[in-house]
C-alpha cells in the first residue's frame, strides 16, 4: 500500500512500477534467444486467461490491434456502421476505419460511459457491432448492452483499455461467466497494456473470448495470415514449412513485453488496492469542495481507478479547464485530459459533418475535466500534495 513520503520535484502524471522481478525475467528472455513470439507468449496468455476467467486469450501487439483484429473476426466490413462512444481515444473509431466502415460515435453520460439507450438511437440495419468503452477503470452497464446485442444481432467488442482488474457483479471484465445469461452473445473483450496502464508490457494488448473459434482467426490474422502455430518453426517441434491462408497482419506480442506482463500480472491485486486506496484518499480530501465533482461510482462495479478524473464546476470559477492545468503546472504537478472527444479531432468533424454540440454531454464534460496523477509509485504525501494544490487554485480563483 501507499506509505507518506515528501517530495517538490515534477510529479509527472503517470509512471509505470517496474520491480527487479520484471526486468530479471527479460534478461532470462534475452539471454534464451527467444525474444519474439515464443513460450512466454503463450504463458501470459494462459495467465490472463485464468486470471479474469475467460476460456481464450490471444496476446496481440496493442490493444488497438485487439479491437481492430476482433471486429474484421467478427465480420466488420467496408460499409458497415460500428456503434462507438466519443470519450475515448482515437483508436477506439480509427479502427472502425481501417476496415471501410463507419464508425457512429454517440454521446456519454457524466459518468463518461455509454448506455443502451443512447446505443439503441445509433442503431441502422447497417450496425453490425459496438464497442462499449470501460472509461477510466469502471464498467459500462453490461447487461442492458448484451441484452440489446442480442435483440439486434450486433457484435459486443469491448474496449477494456481501462479496465484488466475491473469487475462487473461478481465477475472480472473478460470473465466467460459473465455472458452465461445471454446465451449467443458474440463477444470479445480487449486490454491495453500499454505503458501507463495499471498492468503494462510496455506496448501490447490482449483479446479474451468465449469462442474458440474467434480467438483461432484472430491469432491466425495476428500472425500474417500464416497456418496454425506458425511460431513453432523455429523451435525443435516446428517446421519450415508454412502457408498464408489469409492476407493478415503483423500484430503479434513478443516474449520480452510477456515477460514483463507475468509478474506485473501478479502484482496486479496489489497495484488494484493501491489505486483504490489512493482514490479513497483523493475523494476525502475533495468531499466538501463544491467547485469540483470527482469520480461518479456505482455500486456492483469495482473501479480499478485506471484515471481519476474531476470534474470542475466551472460557474464558481474564475479561470477554465485549460489555466487550472497550467496553474497545477506552475506547482510542478503533471496532468492529462481524458479525452477530447473524438468527434471533435478534425478528421472525424470534416469527414462526418459533426459539431461539437452534436454530442452535447462529451462536449461539456471535455472543457470541464482534468486527469489527476494516480498510479502505485504515488505515496500519500504525494495524492496531499496534488489535493492541496488543487484545493489551493480553486480558493484563489472562486467566484465571490
Amino acid at each position: 500500500m501507499a506509505v507518506e513520503s515528501s517530495r517538490r520535484e515534477f510529479l509527472p502524471f503517470a509512471l509505470p512500477t517496474i520491480g527487479e522481478v520484471e526486468i530479471k525475467e527479460v534478461v532470462d528472455s534475452l539471454e534464451s534467444g527467444w525474444i519474439s513470439t515464443g513460450p512466454k507468449v503463450r504463458e501470459f496468455e494462459g495467465a490472463i486467461a485464468d486470471y479474469v476467467g475467460a476460456d481464450h486469450a490471444v496476446a496481440v501487439s496493442s490493444c488497438t490491434a485487439g479491437l481492430h483484429l476482433s471486429l474484421q473476426a467478427f465480420g466488420v466490413r467496408p460499409g458497415d456502421e460500428v456503434i462507438v462512444p466519443t470519450m475515448t481515444f482515437c483508436s477506439t473509431a480509427n479502427v472502425v476505419e481501417h476496415l471501410g466502415a463507419r464508425p457512429v460515435l454517440v454521446d456519454v453520460g457524466t459518468d463518461f460511459n455509454v448506455s443502451a439507450d443512447t446505443i439503441r438511437a445509433a442503431i441502422t440495419d447497417r450496425t453490425k457491432a459496438v464497442v462499449p468503452v470501460h472509461f477510466g477503470g469502471q464498467a459500462v452497464d453490461l447487461d442492458s448492452i448484451y441484452r440489446l446485442a442480442l435483440e439486434h444481432d450486433l457484435a459486443v467488442v469491448e474496449d477494456a483499455a481501462h479496465a484488466i482488474d475491473t469487475s462487473y457483479g461478481e465477475h472480472r471484465i473478460g470473465a466467460s461467466a459473465a455472458q452465461a445469461a445471454f446465451p449467443g452473445l458474440r463477444r470479445a473483450v480487449v486490454y491495453s497494456f500499454y505503458a501507463t496502464k495499471n498492468l503494462t508490457t510496455a506496448e501490447g494488448g490482449m483479446v479474451v473470448t468465449t469462442d474458440e473459434d474467434l480467438a483461432a482467426e484472430i491469432r491466425m490474422m495476428s500472425m500474417h495470415g500464416m497456418s496454425r502455430d506458425a511460431w513453432k518453426r523455429y523451435t525443435s517441434a516446428g517446421s519450415w514449412y508454412y502457408e498464408v491462408v489469409a492476407p493478415g497482419f503483423k500484430a503479434n506480442m513478443t516474449d520480452l513485453q510477456a515477460a514483463l506482463g507475468l509478474h506485473q500480472l501478479a502484482r496486479l491485486p496489489e497495484f488494484t488496492a493501491t489505486r483504490q486506496a489512493l482514490a479513497a484518499r483523493f475523494d476525502e480530501a475533495f468531499a466538501d469542495v463544491p467547485e469540483l465533482e470527482p469520480p461518479i461510482r456505482h455500486t456492483g462495479r469495482d473501479h480499478v481507478f485506471h484515471l481519476y478524473v474531476i470534474r470542475l464546476d466551472l460557474d464558481r470559477l474564475r479561470i477554465d479547464r485549460s489555466a487550472f492545468i497550467d496553474q497545477l503546472r506552475e506547482v510542478q504537478i503533471g496532468t492529462s485530459v481524458h479525452f477530447i472527444p473524438v468527434h471533435q479531432h478534425p478528421y472525424y468533424a470534416e469527414t462526418y459533418g459533426y459539431a461539437p454540440d452534436d454530442l452535447p454531454v462529451a462536449a461539456s464534460l471535455f472543457e470541464q475535466i482534468i486527469s489527476l496523477p494516480l498510479y502505485p509509485r504515488l505515496t500519500t504525501a504525494d495524492i496531499d500534495r496534488v489535493a492541496e494544490a488543487v484545493i489551493d487554485i480553486i480558493d484563489r480563483n472562486r467566484v465571490s
